[in-house]
Order: structure tokens, then sequence, then C-alpha cells
């Protein structure tokens, strides 16, 4: 490959690291086409993206990225090896969650490591990061919790509301009579 070829590949990739919000890397050794096209399926209805490039290209495009160069070192040494990269763009857990899945049915592909929101991850994390919540699981929640507060105030105030009608009521009743 000529080095204009090289130097394209490696733009490509710093590109799609620049505007991901946490990668990982994936060891596929053994996968079938089938299954890698099944996991880039998933991965595309996730909007994330997933590329098989040369471990000496990925780490150029890592030291030149602006998001990720500081992981650099820790990523070298599992840039051995057949491997895929996984850049998220929308929700940092989504690869994760997918990557569990296929590896509870099938065993692969294996997890090397990840960077969510500028934190390492080793490859005993997996676990972890498929079960942290995602943007709009954490979204809900929140917007949950604010909820209960606000119906809580506004059926109070009714409530004083309704309490402070009887007692005028029952005042005027009494100066009627």
């Amino acid at each position: 490959m000529d080095k204009g070829k090289k130097q394209e590949i490696i733009d490509e990739i710093k590109e799609l690291m620049n505007g991901s919000s946490a990668l990982y890397l994936t060891d596929f050794t053994g996968m079938t086409v089938a299954q890698v096209d099944d996991l880039r399926s998933e991965f595309y209805k996730s909007n994330v993206k997933y590329k098989v490039v040369k471990n000496t290209l990925a780490l150029r495009a890592l030291k030149e990225s602006k998001n990720y160069s500081q992981f650099a070192d820790k990523f070298d040494e599992f840039l051995i090896g057949p491997t895929g990269i996984v850049f998220a763009s929308e929700d940092p857990v989504a690869p994760a969650k997918i990557l569990k899945k296929s590896f509870g049915k099938i065993e692969k592909p294996k997890f090397k490591v990840a960077v969510v929101d500028n934190q390492f991850y080793g490859s005993n994390k997996l676990n972890e990061l498929a079960s942290l919540l995602s943007k709009e699981e954490l979204i809900a929640g929140i917007l949950s919790s604010l909820d209960s507060p606000v119906s809580g105030i506004v059926g109070t105030l009714n409530a004083v509301i309704r309490d402070l009608s009887s007692v005028i009521e029952e005042v005027a009743k009494k100066k009627a009579a």
C-alpha cells in the first residue's frame, strides 16, 4: 500500500475518532462473514460505525486524534492481531450492549478495551459497560424524578385549596344561620 493510501485511511479513522463519544477495540478472530455482517447490522441500527484496519494505521490515527491521543500508549498493547474498531457517536454504551449480546450468543467478538467518556476500560469491563444506562434512559429517569415532586406539589396545593374552600363554606353556613 502506498503512502498516499495509508494517509487517506489514517485520516478517515482519525475523523471517525474525533466524531466519536467512545471507542471500542474488538478481536474478531474466528467470526464467519455472516456473523460479522450480523454484528455490523446491529451496529448500523444503533448508529455505530465498525471498521477493520491495520493496527499500525489505527495507532497512528489514534496518536493524531484530538479526543483519544492520550490513550495511545494504553491502546498500543491491544492493537495486536485482528482488530475491529467500534466508533460510538450518539450513545457511548450502545456498542457495549451489542458486543455483550453477540458474545452471549456466539462468544465472539472478544472485547479488548474501550474508552468511554474519557475513561479507559480494560478487557474485563464489558459487563460493567453494558450495564450502564444509555442517555435516553438517564434522561427518562431524571425527568420522571423531576415529575414526581411537581405532581406532589400540585396535589398538595389542590388539597390546601379544597380544604380552604371547605372552611370558607362552613364559616359562611354558620354566619347565615
